[in-house]
């Protein structure tokens, strides 16, 4: 049974963000799209920010971020837990909640793009054909549906994966001199401050709102937030990260069928034409690379790490080179690091600290 505990935990990340774009959808007639987020922020900042305190308090371990690192929490914090969030409401004010999970689910691929431009990590074809193939699916659901309605609800799904590519890279920045607990409960606590001037209207649209709305904001900030953040910790520590980054695909077609069975919604033969061409492009983006065969290995030269040229595919790029112990520096040789696979691995990292 222990065994099937992580397992468990990923299956219930996945239901849990894919419930919140039904969610959203289903209390979007209520409650106006800021306001909304900020009531889901206000109960996961609480929620998290107590659990943080609770294992600082037991562990003694407090390493909150300075200098840069604080710079870039600030950033993330209203860029990605505040105005994400308002866009992901915004969007499905226009769509239903599969087609926006659909768009908002190539947020990998603009990490990937974020990576190449500012981490020098390039972009080889397969990425370029990835990118390529997700835009065009985002253009197919623009252009197919009910004219400026549809294409507003795209372009904000859009610039809410834009957002969290982001908020991604600068996340990653901060977590390696704090852990994804703090940088992640601070982020809530400063999106929440960020929208804190909309929660006097939040507290009166609810109140004339059904109860089931109340309901739904308790249930954003506690579930898909809070829990599914704690629940995804635990399983990114017990499985491989190529399954848990490959879960995140089940996502929107668990969206799918929940708002087909919550609210009767399901999105159109094009939307979903559309909408499979986005995850398609992101598989593609995601597949591995052709270079130089890991564990070859070079000379050591004495000198700083560099490029090593040669070879075929990304290889023609250069092979990212690394020393130390374990990776052959004992034995005074560097091996080889596909570039491709170090691509992988940080977008894998990206993706450990997703927020839906």
């Amino acid at each position: 049974m222990k065994n099937r505990l992580p397992a468990l935990a990923l299956v219930i990340v996945m239901v849990a963000w894919a419930s919140a774009f039904v969610v959203i959808r289903g209390i979007g007639p209520h409650v106006s799209p800021v306001p909304l987020a900020e009531g889901r922020l206000l109960v996961g900042a609480a929620v998290l920010g107590v659990i943080w305190a609770l294992h600082a308090l037991y562990t003694g371990d407090v390493r909150l971020p300075r200098g840069r690192a604080l710079a870039l929490t600030v950033a993330y914090g209203a860029l990605w837990f505040a105005l994400y969030t308002v866009l992901v409401n915004a969007a499905e004010q226009h769509l239903d909640a599969g087609t926006t999970a659909l768009l908002v689910n190539i947020a990998p691929i603009i990490v990937a793009v974020l990576a190449g431009a500012f981490l020098h990590e390039g972009f080889p074809p397969l990425l370029t054909a990835g990118i390529v193939i997700s835009f065009a699916g985002a253009a197919v659901i623009a252009f197919s549906g009910d004219g400026r309605r549809d294409g507003a609800g795209v372009a904000l799904a859009v610039a809410a994966a834009l957002l969290y590519g982001i908020s991604v890279v600068a996340q990653k920045l901060v977590t390696r001199s704090t852990d994804p607990l703090t940088a992640t409960a601070l982020g809530a606590i400063i999106g929440a401050i960020v929208l804190l001037p909309w929660a006097p209207q939040l507290f009166r649209e609810l109140a004339a709102a059904p109860i089931g709305s109340t309901a739904g904001v308790l249930y954003l900030g506690l579930v898909p937030t809070a829990l599914a953040f704690l629940l995804w910790a635990y399983a990114l520590a017990h499985t491989p990260a190529g399954v848990t980054a490959s879960s995140s695909y089940a996502v929107p077609a668990l969206s799918i069928l929940l708002s087909w069975g919550f609210l009767a919604e399901t999105p159109t033969a094009w939307g979903l034409l559309g909408g499979v061409l986005c995850l398609v492009g992101v598989a593609v983006a995601r597949l591995p690379r052709r270079s130089a065969r890991p564990g070859d290995v070079v000379a050591q030269d004495g000198g700083p790490q560099g490029d090593v040229r040669g070879g075929a595919g990304d290889g023609q790029r250069g092979a990212r080179e690394e020393l130390g112990e374990g990776l052959g520096g004992r034995d005074g040789v560097r091996r080889i690091v596909d570039p491709g696979e170090q691509r992988d691995r940080d977008l894998d990292r990206g993706e450990r600290l997703a927020f839906r």
